[in-house]
C-alpha cells in the first residue's frame, strides 16, 4: 500500500469539502429521496479495486430467485449520456464494460445506466422490479438505500488508507458509520478465525453493523470469442507459457492464481477500464508470439477486459483460439454464507 505523505495537505482540503457534503445531508441542506421499493446499494470507501462487481452478481443470482431484479450503474466510460436500458445486443460503449458484462451473463436481469442515480431509479419503477441494485453508489448520497452494502480489501484496509489525492479513500473513514453490511473482500480462503477478530476490531464496527469476509473463486476459463468452448483451470499445466492480460484496479490475486498452474507467466497490465485500441491489439499478438513454442501458450484475461477486447477489430485466428476468459465469483466465509443470504433476502420481504 503506498500514500503519499507529501500530498496530506490536499487531502485535508479534499476531505473537508467530503466532509462539508456529508454534513449537508445531515442537516436536510442536501435531500435524501426514499423509494417504495428495496433499494439496495454496493460501494465503498476507496477507489475501485474492492470487488464490486463479483459481489453485485452474488446479489444477482442471490435475488432472482425471489424476484425481478434490476441492477443500476453509472456506466463508467460509456459514449452515452443519460438513462440507458440494456439490452442483449446493447453494445459495450453505450453503458460500460460491467453493465455489459451482466448484461450478458443475466439476460433476464434488468440493467440499466444513469450517473443521476434518483432519475435512474424512477425509470426503472416503470419496469415494476421487486429490487435495485445500486452499483458503486455509496457516495450518491440523494438516493436513500435500504440497505448499504459496504467493501473493503484485506489487502489494503479502509482503516490503513489515507484521503485522496495522498490515498485511494474517496470520503473520511467515518462514512463507514453510514453501512449496514460491511465485508471485507479478497480475503484468502484459509482465513483463521483470529484473524477474522482482529480484523473486526481494527474496523470498530458499530453494534448494528456486521462484518463478513469474503473470498474470490476461480471459475472454468472460457473462450473470449467463442464463450460456450471451456476449460478447467487445470488445463493449464506447469510448463505451459500464459500471457495474462489485465486492465483492473489489482491484477495481483489473479498472479497468484496463475502461478499455482504455472511458473511460465508473462503480465501485461493495462489501467482500471483501459479502452484498449488497435495498437494494443499489435502489442498483444506481438508478445503472444515471443512466448516459447514448445508448450501449450495461453492469453488469459479477466471477463470485464474480455468485454472490451471482443469489440476490437485486427485479431489473428491463433490469437482467437487461445484468448481465454477467467469468470470469478465470491464466496463468503466463517459458515455464515446463510446468515448473509437470509439478511439480503430481508429486505424483499
Amino acid at each position: 500500500m503506498r500514500i503519499y505523505r507529501s500530498l496530506y495537505p490536499l487531502a485535508l482540503l479534499y476531505g473537508g469539502i467530503v466532509v462539508l457534503r456529508n454534513k449537508c445531508f445531515g442537516w436536510g441542506i442536501l435531500r435524501e429521496e426514499r423509494f417504495s421499493l428495496p433499494v439496495l446499494c454496493i460501494g465503498n470507501l476507496t477507489v475501485g479495486g474492492t470487488g464490486k462487481t463479483p459481489h453485485t452478481e452474488y446479489l444477482i443470482r442471490l435475488l432472482r430467485q425471489q424476484g425481478k431484479v434490476a441492477v443500476l450503474s453509472r456506466g463508467y466510460k460509456r459514449t452515452t449520456r443519460g438513462f440507458v436500458l440494456a439490452d442483449e445486443q446493447t453494445p459495450m460503449t453505450a453503458v460500460g464494460d460491467e453493465p455489459y458484462q451482466m448484461k450478458q451473463k443475466y439476460p433476464d436481469v434488468v440493467v440499466a445506466v444513469d450517473a443521476n442515480r434518483r432519475e435512474g431509479i424512477k425509470r426503472l419503477q416503470e419496469l415494476r422490479p421487486d429490487v435495485v441494485l445500486l452499483d458503486d453508489a455509496f457516495q450518491h448520497r440523494y438516493v436513500k438505500a435500504s440497505l448499504n452494502l459496504l467493501l473493503t480489501d484485506y489487502n489494503r484496509l479502509m482503516t490503513r488508507d489515507a484521503l485522496l489525492p495522498a490515498g485511494r479513500l474517496r470520503e473520511p473513514l467515518s462514512g463507514k458509520q453510514r453501512a449496514d453490511i460491511i465485508i471485507v473482500t479478497k480475503c484468502p480462503a484459509d482465513l483463521t478465525a483470529e484473524e477474522c477478530a482482529r480484523i473486526r476490531r481494527e474496523l470498530q464496527p458499530e453494534a448494528r453493523q456486521t462484518v463478513y469476509f469474503s473470498t474470490l473463486l476461480y471459475m472454468g476459463l472460457h473462450r473470449v470469442f467463442t464463450p460456450t468452448e471451456k476449460e478447467s483451470l487445470t488445463a493449464i499445466q506447469p510448463d505451459d507459457e500464459v500471457l495474462l492480460l489485465t486492465g483492473i484496479a489489482n491484477p495481483a490475486p489473479l498472479r497468484e492464481e496463475m502461478a499455482r498452474h504455472t511458473t511460465h507467466i508473462t503480465s501485461m497490465e493495462y489501467p482500471d477500464h483501459h479502452a484498449f485500441t488497435a495498437k494494443d491489439v499489435a502489442r498483444i499478438q506481438t508478445a503472444f508470439r515471443t512466448l516459447p513454442s514448445t508448450s501449450r501458450r495461453w492469453v488469459v484475461t479477466t471477463e470485464k477486459d474480455a468485454t472490451r477486447l471482443t469489440a476490437l477489430e485486427g485479431w489473428e485466428d491463433e490469437i482467437k483460439q487461445n484468448l481465454w476468459a477467467l469468470p470469478i465469483e465470491v464466496k463468503i466465509l466463517e459458515g455464515k454464507e446463510q446468515a448473509f443470504n437470509e439478511r439480503i433476502c430481508k429486505e424483499l420481504k
